[in-house]
């Protein structure tokens, strides 16, 4: 056994998801506040000279008060260190939100407590399944009027197809909130309103068994309630089973707010008892074990410009095994090289401190002179292995981009691969035409106005949109095989290549695709990309 084990166990690495609106920002400041990081929580929303939420930097995520790239913080709280990923809650960032996720070892789901499972929830909780990773519940808002608790948890249940287990029970909500019944002490914890940016607050407790005391302190009615709920719910709720939750069957829940404090400690400590160290990562050696094994990380996110001065790219990458350590030499499998990192960073938002070192199940930045590509492996110099790829999402909208300044074209094209080479967009050429003209693609139709402002704000260059009226892409998969020039297509197809030169058919209808494989014989179409 190394020396770093002791340091790679303490390590807790997760993502939060929820839909937009939740309260997810806020719940990840309180985290920050109990470990010391902050010292003064930022409201995410209200007027424009107040704090932006820490973890959101670029300018268009502090204008509209919505986080478009997901962030990296890391904070120690007793005895663990803790790095958390924040995704992006809107729908058309769902893209970074997944690659975020495959750096995730478990991931914490917040809802709303009045409005239960969203759209957005939804759509990335399959993703966690599709990762089969833990997933954690905190039912948020309860100082506001929720919907009945039996409603929620039965709502997260049909909705996403996993069992529940209530770790604790709310006692009312909104103006009748009283607090949380905690069903591992069998005591109730009194709710109290703290100062709304600090951590102090005081947290009574007392024994379900006490009832002349609960009934003083919570009053009749509710007292009632919750010994009525306490009877169903130890009838009706799934028993907890640490193994079902690590397998991503069975989610815990804890009830609190946000925005109060209240409930947020409790609910950190529960996860961090429930959940694991750094995992097992799969390579196409077989499974790379984080004690077992030197150092290897793959690159899941790669972001320009987020240091204006500097006009830099960071690679984020996650550590999957061993330990980092910066004079270390390492080879980038897919360019061959071997090499140094060069300067190894921790970022808090925008803030970032240089590292000497780091573990298994850390985040880190590294300088990117344009060479690592999303998916990319890390490992010794001595060895050569693959981490299992991030798929890339096909793009459901399209438009035509022209620069309104046609001396700026270097910029234009700099800016346009930059930004597609962090994966928040897709740029296409028209195939074999000779003409320039670039056709954008992305998952969601918020990301072109990402990229208008981050053309203009990052690279001074004005840009022109035009949507295209395709919806369905498809990439040639036997491109050796196929005579692109006699491809008989339907009259909504267009021929385009990506920026690697792979052939693709872009479509207006979905019936046009079986038409365009029944017309081409031997034709093979993928809704992915492979490479």
């Amino acid at each position: 056994m190394s020396n770093y084990t002791e340091e790679i166990n303490r390590r807790r690495t997760f993502a939060i998801i929820s839909h937009p609106d939740a309260g997810k920002t806020t719940l990840t400041e309180k985290f920050l506040l109990y470990g010391g990081a902050i010292n003064l929580a930022g409201s995410v929303k209200g007027k424009a000279t107040a704090r932006h939420a820490v973890s959101d930097w670029m300018e268009i995520e502090k204008e509209r008060g919505i986080s478009v790239t997901s962030s990296v913080l890391q904070f120690e709280y007793d005895g663990y260190c803790i790095n958390i990923l924040d995704t992006p809650g809107h729908q058309d960032f769902s893209e970074d939100t997944y690659r975020t996720l495959m750096a995730a070892d478990s991931a914490v789901m917040v809802i709303d407590a009045s409005k239960g499972v969203e759209a957005q929830t939804r759509k990335l909780f399959k993703v966690c399944v599709m990762r089969k990773i833990p997933i954690f519940t905190f039912i948020n808002k309860m100082d506001r009027d929720a919907r009945d608790t039996f409603e929620l948890l039965d709502d997260i249940e049909k909705e996403l197809g996993i069992a529940t287990c209530p770790v604790n029970w709310p006692i009312g909500s909104g103006k009748g909130f009283k607090g949380v019944y905690d069903r591992e002490k069998k005591c109730v914890i009194a709710y109290s309103d703290t100062e709304k940016g600090t951590k102090e607050g005081i947290a009574t407790e007392i024994p379900v068994k006490d009832e002349a005391h609960l009934r003083e302190i919570i009053g009749e009615e509710a007292a009632d309630k919750l010994l009525e709920e306490i009877e169903l719910l130890d009838g009706a709720s799934a028993e907890f089973d640490l193994e079902e939750v690590r397998k991503g069957e069975l989610t815990p829940v804890c009830f609190g707010s946000a925005l109060t404090n209240f409930g947020v400690e409790i609910f950190l400590k529960h996860f961090l008892h429930m959940t694991t160290a750094p995992l097992a990562r799969k390579a196409d050696v077989g499974m790379i074990e984080p004690t077992e094994h030197e150092f290897s990380a793959f690159v899941f996110k790669i972001q320009a410009n987020m240091n204006k001065a500097h006009r830099d790219r960071v690679a984020f990458m996650r550590i999957c095994s061993g330990k980092f350590d910066a004079s270390m030499e390492v080879r980038h499998v897919q360019g061959n090289k071997v090499m140094r990192l060069s300067q190894p960073q921790q970022i808090m938002a925008d803030e970032r401190k240089i590292l000497s070192e780091a573990y298994a199940g850390d985040i880190i930045g590294v300088f990117d002179p344009g060479i690592f590509s999303i998916g990319d492996t890390i490992c010794m110099p001595k060895e050569k292995f693959c981490y299992e790829g991030i798929p890339t999402f096909a793009p459901e909208h399209f438009a035509r981009v022209r620069q309104v300044d046609t001396m700026k074209r270097k910029q234009f094209v700099k800016g346009i691969e930059q930004i597609a080479q962090e994966g928040a967009i897709q740029i296409f050429q028209e195939f074999n035409t000779g003409l320039e003209e670039i056709i954008v693609g992305v998952v969601g139709v918020l990301q072109f106005e990402v990229l208008k402002y981050r053309l203009e704000n990052e690279y001074n260059v004005e840009i022109r949109l035009e949507n295209l009226p395709y919806e369905h892409i498809r990439w040639i998969e036997n491109k050796d095989e196929i005579d692109l020039d006699k491809l008989t297509g339907t009259s909504d197809m267009k021929k385009v290549k990506d920026m690697k030169g792979n052939p693709l058919l872009l479509f207006v209808n979905s019936w046009s695709i079986g038409m365009t494989l029944d017309r081409n014989k031997g034709l093979v179409l993928a809704e992915f990309s492979k490479n």
